[in-house]
């Protein structure tokens, strides 16, 4: 099942978007974050709001890439599958990532984006990105930077989630997620995958993965454990990180 689009709708002077957008807290982030309220007034006409729950497709592996997508609030997977028809999670995007890039060179979706958690998101049309990128030098650079952070987060992955010992790249995993988090501080809230989903994402079974998550528990890591979300120690996580690292 796939997101629906929320409609916005011009109520006064200026596209209720546009005023959504200069308001928003993520605007120094977005792809739109250098432009002035005058000209999101001009393009935001075009850009929606969209809403997905966990489960729900984004767009799909294959599919044509008319449009790229800003994540508001929530997480999103990005999946494949492999040629023996393993499922792989290839990277995760959270608040403020900018996904969907293919579209920028006209190619289809690499990736299947699906809804992780409660998933709000902006999309935008790739003719807009386009038209923009002619009469605002800013936007270019800006796509440009998104591409590198891209290309950074699955470098990031390959290197830190890929290799090593399972429980360590269990703990890399929940680190990353906490980039995530919501609530206090030293004890945020994360979204915590299936276990399926964990051995998707690090290629281990989900009896490997089970035995990590439960010795982080035993840890003190995480120190509660709900369907789909856990609370976490921050503190020491960073500790057991600090200390993984040194050996």
């Amino acid at each position: 099942m796939h997101a629906a689009v929320v409609s916005l709708h011009r109520q006064g002077p200026v596209h209720p978007q546009a005023q959504a957008c200069a308001r928003c807290e993520l605007r120094r982030l977005a792809l739109f974050g250098t432009l002035s309220e005058q000209a999101l007034d001009c393009i935001h006409v075009h850009i929606a709001a969209q809403r997905l729950e966990p489960g729900q497709a984004l767009y799909d592996i294959g599919q044509q890439a008319g449009a790229l997508f800003t994540v508001r609030s929530g997480v999103v997977r990005l999946e494949r599958v492999n040629a023996s028809g393993e499922r792989r999670v290839v990277r995760l995007a959270g608040r403020g990532d900018l996904i969907g890039l293919e579209a920028l060179l006209k190619q289809p979706y690499g990736s299947t984006a699906l809804a992780s958690t409660p998933l709000e998101v902006c999309r935008i049309p790739r003719g807009l990105v386009a038209e923009l990128s002619q009469s605002h030098v800013g936007l270019a650079t800006a796509l440009m930077q998104r591409w590198q952070h891209a290309l950074a987060q699955a470098e990031e992955w390959l290197a830190e989630l890929s290799m090593g010992p399972a429980q360590r790249r269990v703990l890399r995993l929940v680190h990353k997620l906490s980039q995530y988090a919501q609530g206090d501080e030293q004890q945020p809230w994360i979204w915590l995958p299936t276990r399926g989903d964990i051995g998707a994402m690090l290629n281990m079974s989900m009896e490997t993965a089970s035995r990590a998550i439960s010795a982080l528990r035993r840890q003190g890591v995480l120190l509660q454990v709900e369907p789909q979300r856990a609370r976490l120690d921050l503190a020491l996580l960073q500790a057991t990180l600090r200390s993984d690292e040194r050996g």
